[in-house]
Parts: structure tokens; C-alpha cells; sequence
């Protein structure tokens, strides 16, 4: 019978510096790969198991990702590196949110440890200094935006729905 496999995070120099940085490996293992499937390699965290709460548990885990992100943000990420990250996120969150499918998908797709091992290489290579404030800000902006757009487009079609029930009642009178 083989060993447990036991995954300790390799933690580059830098990253070992400064204990929030500890904190996001950890929480990121904690949602991605703490728990191990007896009798196989296979590991899981709770991200795809609080998926299985409708819409509250997708929404917790990716706001957890999210504080994951503006820590390494705050630590000299540069702007491509969280550009990176935050398509990390958001393709976990969007395939995430589809019900059955995004379950499954949750459990393959291990995007905090993905956004970790991003952050070790970018220390790594040792431009870990300035940050991507910047490029985030613009980021933020075309989210806004994009939520003004279907804000408007909701309200726009349920003021033509409203029109035509309107016109059309539905008891004929």
C-alpha cells in the first residue's frame, strides 16, 4: 500500500516573509485541495462542497478568492499577474455557478491554488515589487460597466414586457 500523500506548499523565500502571505497558501488549500479522497490521490477543499449550497456558496468561495486576491494584490502582484488570477476567478465562478456540471468542475479546476502558484513563481522571478493597482482599477471599471449594461438592458425588458401585457391583457377584457 502506497504512503498518504501529504501536499505541503513549496513556499518560495519571499512569500515565507510575511505570514498573510502564509495565510493565502493555507486558505487556498483549504478551499481547494485540504481533504483527500480515501484510498486514491484525489483532493478536494470546500470550495466544491459549499458549491452544493445554491447560489450562497458560490457567492462565498468566490468572495473568499477575492480576499485572496486583493492580499496578493497588496504584496507587489504586478498588474498581469492579478489580471491572470482574476480570469482564475472568474472562470471558476462563472462555470462554478452552473448547477451539476459546475460541481464537478469545482472540483477539477483549483483556481486558488492556481492563483498561488502564480504569486510563487512572480516572487520567484523576483519582480514582486510595484503592483497592479492600475490595471485592476481599469478592470473594476469595464465590470461596472458591464453590470450598468445589463442593468439597463433587465429594466429596459421588463419595461416592454410591461408594455405589452399592457396592451394585451391576458384576461381578454
Amino acid at each position: 500500500m502506497l504512503p498518504p500523500v501529504v501536499s505541503s506548499p513549496v513556499v518560495s523565500p519571499a512569500a515565507n516573509a510575511d505570514p498573510r502571505l502564509r495565510w493565502v497558501a493555507h486558505v487556498a488549500r483549504l478551499l481547494d485541495s485540504q481533504f483527500r479522497l480515501p484510498g486514491t490521490r484525489f483532493r478536494f477543499g470546500l470550495d466544491p462542497v459549499l458549491g452544493f449550497i445554491p447560489i450562497l456558496g458560490d457567492l462565498g468561495t468566490t468572495a473568499v478568492s477575492v480576499a485572496l486576491l486583493l492580499t496578493m494584490l497588496r504584496h507587489g502582484a504586478s498588474g498581469a499577474v492579478v489580471v491572470r488570477m482574476g480570469l482564475n476567478i472568474l472562470v471558476d465562478s462563472l462555470v462554478g455557478a452552473v448547477p451539476i456540471l459546475g460541481n464537478l468542475f469545482d472540483f477539477a479546476y483549483k483556481s486558488n491554488e492556481r492563483n498561488v502558484e502564480l504569486l510563487r513563481r512572480h516572487y520567484a522571478e523576483g519582480r514582486h515589487t510595484g503592483s497592479g493597482r492600475g490595471l485592476v482599477a481599469l478592470v473594476l471599471l469595464g465590470f461596472v460597466a458591464l453590470l450598468g449594461l445589463v442593468a439597463w438592458g433587465s429594466a429596459a425588458l421588463l419595461r416592454g414586457a410591461w408594455q405589452y401585457f399592457e396592451a394585451h391583457p391576458l384576461g381578454g377584457a
